[in-house]
């Protein structure tokens, strides 16, 4: 059953396979560590900390933020398959009502 058209559904394919890339690839990135996302990384800022709890801490809310990254990849995925599937159902439809010969009788 087809929810939306042949056009939207690849464009949303296009669009859920660029954003699973973009968020694996930010989700690797966090996970390593990068410098590039320490303010991305929720810490609740406490001066009683030792270095080894800030470390420690850091080292979670990298772990946290990277799980997200990936988890919303994920939900890409399912965008895209949700998007082929529209694609097929559409392409599929326009033959179902089509007259074939070997269908024909005549008596």
């Amino acid at each position: 059953m087809p929810l939306c058209g042949q056009k939207s559904s690849v464009c949303c394919a296009v669009l859920s396979v660029w954003g699973g890339i973009q968020l694996g690839i930010t989700g690797a990135l966090i996970y390593t560590g990068s410098p590039a996302f320490i303010e991305d990384i929720p810490l609740a800022e406490n001066a009683n900390w030792s270095p080894q709890e800030w470390e420690t801490n850091l080292h979670a809310g990298y772990q946290q933020s990277a799980l997200n990254c990936w988890i919303a990849a994920l939900l890409y995925l399912v965008t895209f398959c949700v998007s082929t599937h529209q694609y097929w159902a559409n392409y599929n439809t326009g033959d179902q009502f089509k007259v074939t010969i070997g269908s024909m009788r005549f008596y």
